[in-house]
């Protein structure tokens, strides 16, 4: 492992063993799974339905993840500017890069182990009918992913701000807007003056969109590569915000 390398899995064990030695990470987890349990038994009509299937459990994912990983999110950089540990941070031997891909990755796998503690939901499909365990998978796998687009992009507006209430409003406020870019009364406004090139480059970048053919099961490249490149781009982002803070 190259020395960069080691310096970010230092940044990554630092960050993601933050998180459970305070409170914030186990009252996440357990709003994240009570509401789980609320919206796909409840709201989504789980046992009503009578289909061996974990449709209604994703169904609410984009809407949970719009509220509950800024949450995650605005503490990367605007807690560090507060405290003043961003100019300790930066002066360490450590490549920004690796600062930043390391509290990233520190906050996914965070989110990841949310979302796996979920598996008691795929134990009961599965003990109740027979699904698609491929499909499940899938939709699990669209769901970190989507998650990470969150978190991208949380984390380029937490290096924005040293406050961290501004940067949970305008992360959830920019993730909104790659909702409702494939939500369906979007599209239906869009379709009554918007010529078809513009509404498929809108719709494009819509999380609905992306995540919900991925939640089916169809593994498609070009949502798999906008996910990636998006927090690729989001993370430069990052990287040269935190750059102009610190030069500032």
């Amino acid at each position: 492992m190259s020395s960069a390398l080691r310096r970010m899995w230092a940044v990554f064990k630092r960050e993601l063993g933050g998180y459970f030695y305070t409170p914030v990470a186990y009252v996440f987890i357990v709003i994240f799974l009570l509401l789980c349990g609320v919206f796909t038994f409840q709201l989504g009509g789980f046992f009503e339905r009578g289909q061996a299937d974990l449709r209604p459990f994703f169904d609410f994912h984009p809407w949970l993840y719009l509220f509950l990983v800024p949450a995650v999110s605005m503490r990367l950089w605007a807690e560090e500017r507060k405290q003043g540990t961003l100019e300790l941070l930066l002066t360490l031997p450590i490549p920004l890069w690796a600062s930043v891909a390391g509290k990233f990755l520190a906050a996914w796998v965070f989110c990841g182990i949310a979302l796996a503690l979920t598996f008691p939901m795929w134990i009961t499909v599965g003990y109740l009918g027979s699904p698609d365990h491929g499909v499940i998978a899938a939709a699990y796998l669209g769901s970190w992913l989507m998650a990470g687009g969150f978190l991208a992009i949380g984390s380029f507006i937490s290096a924005l701000t040293r406050n961290q209430v501004i940067a949970f409003v305008g992360s959830v406020v920019v993730c909104l807007g790659f909702l409702l870019a494939g939500f369906g009364p979007v599209t239906d406004f869009l379709n009554s003056w918007a010529p078809q090139v513009i509404i498929d480059a809108i719709t494009g970048f819509s999380f609905f969109t992306r995540f919900d053919s991925i939640s089916k099961g169809v593994l498609d490249s070009r949502d798999l590569l906008f996910f990636a490149s998006l927090i690729l781009v989001c993370l430069f982002g990052t990287a040269v915000m935190v750059e102009v803070k610190k030069a500032g």
